[in-house]
């Protein structure tokens, strides 16, 4: 009997380990990585690592890599922001983001009875802003970089010249644009043909582009024939750029957004990128809450975050934008005794209408086509960055003989006071457009240290809802103790203030949850084509092996050795 009861016992158990659901990991490697929205710029920038190259000779390869192969978002033609951490503990942070021409003003997007001129601001030579990204790794390389600058840029140059295999997404990607690429230029683009899984894309004009900034350096793109061509097509497009916005153009260094969550400090980046302020408004919002009594996504879940994130993006709307054109009480937002203030008519019971939140009292737009890398180097360097053209192609202007894709950022400022921009964010005056000033946006590049070291590496695209993707990734880790790349295939959803829903990606969130949170008063929206963000992350592990997130939304892929 009892030699049949442990036999049976032992059998049960097999069972029982055999259904145990395998953890999902991601990559995991011993001393570098490059996780990116495609596999050929992970490589070129892991590659780079190998050479002994540092984090920073990393991210000029992978940007002028995605600037090829991932046109929908990478570019030269845009702009973006870096959060770094050095291995002995600094950190810092890069503004390369787009400008408002010269002679821009706040009404250049109204009729003359003051209303939104549909599509102006979006599709066209009048949405582009100034680009940033190639003063940006220029100023990166100066600060930070070990290798000559042309053995960076040159795997780019290749993959132009040479092409590379167009994958199904892309095709997809491509073939939706083809109309805008018509309507907007006015001579046949590169990008226009019906594209199919495997076909070859090459890109000569581009590669001659960035042959010019590997022999010019800056002036090779701000200056000369590159310069002359961008001018010279905006202008016969009916734009307003001009040399002298071209010429002025500078990044600029920044210090942070930093502060603590629970056991670990947050890194992210500072305006006009709204991403670091909205993320220590939501998190210090919810850290009062027992998260270990809270299961993952179930109502209660959703329903605190998105009462936390309803009243920081309430705040985002009235008081956030350019710091340095705008005073932006940015201590006085991130306060705990505000933000506890903020969150007393928080209840339980039933949903606050965003009607009834308005933005806090106190004393004293963008893209789903963004795209986000991290990389880790072999010395203990970390960078986040997150660029973008704004919406998909940008503006759909590609320069004439020159091949790149310029930006249409200028729909990120409040084209009217209250008028929600393409993504549904509304602005106020702080966001107004003004000539040379940057316009407000959700990227959020962030680093997270766990006792003084490094512990996460996060950013993501997705416009608006980006803040709330890093954040959820973020409690993924730290709250729910999920690896990198489980955290990063989770379900998201996603809160603005404006519109009062709460987006949701399909079958991610059981019928229960979604029927409790209507019956507290909560608006869902949930279809087929939603994603919300594609993270690319990296998690340091316990043993100091590093675990790539890399999201299967997209093509994007972790490399590393």
């Amino acid at each position: 009997m009892k030699k049949g009861y442990i036999l049976f016992l032992l059998t049960f158990l097999s069972i029982l380990t055999s259904c145990k659901k395998e953890k999902i990991t991601g990559l995991i490697t011993e001393k570098a990585m490059v996780v990116s929205a495609r596999v050929e710029a992970s490589k070129i920038g892991s590659a780079i690592l190998e050479k002994g190259g540092n984090a920073y000779d990393a991210m000029i390869a992978t940007h002028f890599a995605l600037a090829v192969v991932y046109p929908v978002a990478g570019n030269i033609g845009g702009g973006g922001f870096m959060v770094y951490r050095n291995n002995d503990g600094t950190k810092g942070a890069l503004d390369f983001r787009e400008k408002a021409p010269i002679t821009a003003h706040k009404d250049m997007y109204l009729d003359s009875l003051g209303n939104v001129i549909d599509k102006k601001s979006t599709l066209g030579a009048h949405a582009v802003g100034i680009p940033g990204s190639v003063a940006g790794v220029f100023e990166v390389h100066k600060k930070f970089s070990s290798l000559p600058f042309k053995d960076l840029i040159q795997p780019a140059i290749d993959l132009a010249r040479t092409g590379y295999k167009v994958t199904e997404k892309q095709a997809i990607s491509l073939n939706s644009k083809t109309e805008y690429f018509e309507t907007v230029n006015n001579y046949k683009t590169v990008f226009e043909k019906v594209w199919k899984v495997g076909d070859i894309l090459k890109q000569e004009e581009l590669a001659q582009t960035l042959e010019r900034i590997r022999d010019f350096g800056k002036d090779g793109f701000y200056t000369g024939k590159t310069a002359d061509l961008l001018v010279n097509y905006v202008t016969e497009l009916g734009g307003i750029i001009s040399h002298q916005d071209l010429e002025k153009y500078e990044a600029v260094w920044r210090k942070p957004v930093e502060f603590s969550y629970k056991d670990y400090n947050i890194i992210s980046m500072t305006l006009p990128a709204s991403g670091g302020i909205c993320l220590a408004q939501i998190l210090k919002a919810i850290e009062p809450f027992d998260l270990s009594k809270i299961k993952h996504n179930s109502t209660e879940y959703v329903q605190l975050l998105t009462e936390a994130e309803r009243r920081s993006y309430a705040d985002r709307a009235h008081y956030l934008g350019d710091i340095d054109f705008v005073n932006v009480p940015m201590d006085s937002l991130t306060n705990n005794n505000y933000i506890n203030q903020r969150m007393k008519s928080f209840s339980w019971d039933k949903a606050t209408p965003s009607s009834e939140v308005s933005h806090g009292k106190i004393l004293g737009f963008e893209s789903d086509e963004t795209t986000h890398y991290s990389i880790v180097d072999q010395f203990g360097n970390a960078v986040s960055v997150t660029t973008t053209l704004n919406t998909g192609y940008g503006s759909k202007v590609v320069v004439k003989g020159a091949g790149f894709i310029l930006n249409n950022e200028m729909d990120d400022f409040s084209s009217k006071p209250g008028v929600p921009n393409i993504y549904g964010l509304v602005g106020s005056k702080a966001n107004a457009i003004a000539s040379e000033k940057r316009m407000l946006s959700s990227m959020t590049p962030t680093i997270v240290e766990k006792e003084g070291k490094l512990f996460m590496v996060v950013g993501t695209p997705g416009g608006s809802t980006i803040i709330t993707s890093v954040l959820q990734n973020i409690l993924n880790v730290t709250a729910y103790n999920m690896g990198m790349q489980e955290s990063v295939n989770q379900p998201r959803f996603h809160h603005q203030w404006l519109p009062d829903v709460i987006r949701m990606e399909p079958n991610g969130f059981d019928a229960k949850t979604k029927s409790k949170l209507e019956t507290l008063g909560y608006s869902i929206l949930e279809r087929n084509s939603l994603i919300i963000g594609r993270v690319d992350a990296i998690l340091v592990l316990p043993n100091g092996q590093l675990e790539g997130g890399a999201d299967k939304r997209g093509d994007d892929t972790a490399v590393g050795f």
